[in-house]
């Protein structure tokens, strides 16, 4: 599903964020990203969706190669994709069932569709009845729960989630984190940037440590580097 191989990424202004980095992600795996700020795993995350092309090296991923996509390549990869922030990037003046809609719309869902996925989607995350809500009308919790429903509108192969529970309480984060479990229990790659070692330590999922844009550390390797 993912396949890094020797990839590094250097930006326009010289900072260097990823070195040789090669990680093979198969289908249905849950993985963390840890480290500290600046050790990569954003960068990582960034060449998965294809925001960022490697600057050396091979990114694949869902039989897409990232360096080589097209523009219009780029919508279809991303359909295969879902993406959950930090910040959880909701549209304020939208209802919570127009802002999960939101994401049919973009890519082109036809409109007599477009409900009852939407419902389909928020009863998952336990949201239906926050349906006509506002996003300022919910908890930092049931904000992030809506932009996971959003990712999941179109049944992503692959969910991406950036630092999903850094701005929530410990129960709030409890409760995202089961969500994301579930949601990887249903067959869907979940990769996760975390600084949260209490979340990483207490699940047997495999972790790839980051430290100055090398791998230091991958529990799903052995001393040989196959997968385990």
């Amino acid at each position: 599903m993912i396949r890094f191989n020797h990839v590094g990424k250097v930006f326009t202004n010289g900072v260097v964020a990823l070195k040789d980095v090669s990680f093979h992600v198969p289908k249905g795996q849950f993985v963390f990203l840890t480290g500290h700020s600046g050790a990569g795993k954003s960068s990582i995350l960034a060449l998965i969706f294809a925001e960022q092309k490697p600057s050396e090296g091979e990114v694949r991923v869902s039989g897409y190669q990232i360096s080589k996509l097209t523009a219009k390549e780029i919508p279809r990869l991303r359909r295969r994709l879902g993406v959950v922030f930090q910040d959880f990037r909701l549209l304020e003046y939208r209802t919570v069932e127009e802002n999960v809609g939101f994401a049919l719309e973009v890519t082109g869902a036809r409109p007599e569709t477009i409900p009852n996925r939407v419902m389909r989607v928020l009863t998952q995350v336990g949201l239906a009845s926050k349906a006509r809500a506002y996003p300022r009308e919910l908890s930092g919790g049931e904000q992030q729960r809506v932009a996971i429903a959003r990712a999941l509108v179109n049944d992503p192969h692959i969910l991406v989630a950036d630092e999903p529970t850094g701005n929530l309480d410990e129960r709030a984060t409890r409760g995202v984190f089961q969500l994301l479990r579930e949601i990887n229990a249903g067959g869907t790659v979940v990769v996760m940037a975390t600084h949260n070692m209490e979340l990483v330590r207490d699940t047997g999922y495999r972790t790839i440590e980051l430290r100055g844009g090398r791998i230091v550390y991958d529990s799903g390797v052995d001393e040989n580097g196959e997968l385990r």
